[in-house]
């Protein structure tokens, strides 16, 4: 690198600005300006309505760019399931902490015993999230989907819902491995969650590389973290000039692999 070029980067890097939430700014060549949002899918109250500013970088980006349309009605989960009973599908270990928890957190058995294992690893997530107070409704990127709907913002999907759940029905096992690491880090889910709701109410991280506690098997990682990050590292460097409000899932521009340090060194 040529002295020029490290100066530009130290400056780059002095004047970098610091968000109130946890976000990044990165200007690709082609003049594309991301602004990068970590963004939770279920949020607390406290988390609306959104930050005037954030507001503000919405309304003057050319499109919001998120990794599906949630706002959009149906679900797209399958509706028929012929998977064996879980019990039959789990170790005893499992199916005791299974029972466990869908005790406590009063899901009926039938609502998910024939259920493919990602699908039954979700549901159990989603109750997880409820019980620490948060809601779909809360959620950054449905809040950022519901402005830039008022504001006449072009939405742009990194993949969809439908190809989230193709994702998810090609793990091995039914999905066997992402129920299994749901009931072995299901406390350490809790203290992430808790986590990304403190960047959101109280202090966001200042780096891409953040400790971040272990939720996934290095698998799981691979297929549901970093390859995704490398199809959306692809995408975004597709754009055409212009400014994007990009909302991911927090996790993905923290930590091993994040979306921020592919963009800055491929």
């Amino acid at each position: 690198m040529g002295l020029l070029s490290r100066i530009t980067a130290l400056f780059s890097s002095l004047s970098t600005p610091h968000y109130p939430w946890p976000a990044l700014d990165i200007v690709l060549p082609g003049d594309r300006h991301l602004h990068l949002v970590g963004s939770i899918h279920m949020g607390t109250r406290d988390m609306s309505p959104l930050s005037e500013k954030l507001i503000d970088k919405l309304r003057d980006a050319d499109a919001l760019i998120v990794e599906a349309d949630i706002t959009q009605s149906g679900s797209p989960f399958p509706q028929q399931s012929n998977e064996l009973p879980l019990e039959q599908r789990l170790s005893a270990e499992n199916w005791a902490q299974v029972v466990s928890l869908i005790q406590e957190l009063d899901i009926p058995l039938s609502q998910i015993e024939t259920q493919p294992a990602w699908q039954i690893a979700l549901v159990l997530q989603a109750h997880q999230a409820q019980r620490l107070g948060l809601r779909a409704n809360y959620g950054i990127d449905f809040q950022m989907l519901e402005a830039a709907k008022t504001m006449a913002i072009p939405v742009i999907e990194l993949e969809g819902a439908e190809h989230q759940i193709d994702i998810l029905t090609r793990l091995p096992n039914g999905g066997m491995p992402l129920l299994t690491d749901t009931l072995t880090h299901w406390h350490t889910n809790a203290r992430l969650l808790q986590m990304m709701i403190s960047w959101w109410l109280e202090t966001p991280p200042q780096r891409g590389n953040v400790a971040l506690p272990n939720t996934f098997g290095d698998e799981l990682y691979d297929v549901l973290m970093h390859r995704r990050n490398l199809e959306w590292q692809h995408f975004l460097q597709q754009l055409p000039a212009g400014r994007y409000v990009v909302a991911v899932g927090a996790l993905h521009l923290y930590g091993k692999g994040n979306l921020p340090e592919l963009l800055k060194t491929r």
